[in-house]
Formats: structure tokens, C-alpha cells, sequence
């Protein structure tokens, strides 16, 4: 059965992207400052941020009051094929209606800090 990926695009205290990979029965999520990365060589700062439903991948709507107060709409939606999975390096393919091809996740040497984890998100040759 193909895993599901999704970029909400959330209009919150900011204009930022959540992407969510499923994996391991949950949304795994970042969120991204800036649009993500469609060709390669592009790169993304991506924070990881708590997991979330896989329910959750196919919200779109207001969430009124609270932490991520603001508008979510779904910005591309799809399937991707896991290429391989460490602590610090996921290598995937996205087959989505906007974002194509072979992406890496992965921490920099500067990426742990304060409790959270930032990732570069990079659209990569095929």
C-alpha cells in the first residue's frame, strides 16, 4: 500500500508549509518557512514539529483559537516511495500533483538545537 504525503499550506502567526511524510502510523511533520523546493538543488530550512494523525493529512479548514490559529489548505498531496530511512538522512520520491521526483531530508551539523530538530529539505537529481 502506498504512504501518503502532504504540504498544508498554513497561514498561522506566519505563511509557512507543513509537510508530512506518513510514517510508522503517524503524520511525521516539518514545518517550512518558504514554498518547497521543486527543482533540484533547491533547499528549505525544515523543523521538525510534533507528529501528528494521519487523519490529520487531508485537513483542510480554520482552526479558530489556540497554537496554529489560522488557515490550512492543502497545497499538494500524493504518494512517495521510501528510498531509505536513518536518524539523520530520509531519502524519498514524491509522486505529487506539484512536487515531483527525489527529495532528502537531512540534519545538518547545525540542525539540533533547543529541543528542536532542523532539517534541510532539498530537491534532488533523479
Amino acid at each position: 500500500m502506498p504512504l501518503k504525503f502532504v504540504i498544508q499550506k498554513h497561514d498561522a502567526s506566519h505563511l509557512h508549509y507543513d509537510f508530512r511524510l506518513e510514517m510508522d502510523g503517524a503524520a511525521k511533520s516539518w514545518a517550512v518557512p518558504k514554498i518547497p523546493p521543486q527543482k533540484p538543488g533547491e533547499k528549505r530550512l525544515a523543523v521538525q514539529v510534533e507528529d501528528h494523525s494521519v487523519e490529520y493529512m487531508d485537513f483542510e479548514g480554520i482552526i479558530e483559537e489556540g497554537y496554529g490559529k489560522g488557515t490550512v489548505e492543502i497545497w499538494d498531496r500524493g504518494t512517495y516511495e521510501m528510498e531509505s530511512k536513518k536518524e539523520d538522512k530520509i531519502v524519498f520520491r514524491l509522486y505529487g500533483k506539484r512536487l515531483k521526483g527525489r527529495y532528502v531530508l537531512l540534519i545538518p551539523k547545525w540542525g539540533t538545537k533547543e529541543g528542536k530538530k532542523e532539517w534541510l529539505l532539498m530537491r534532488v537529481k533523479d
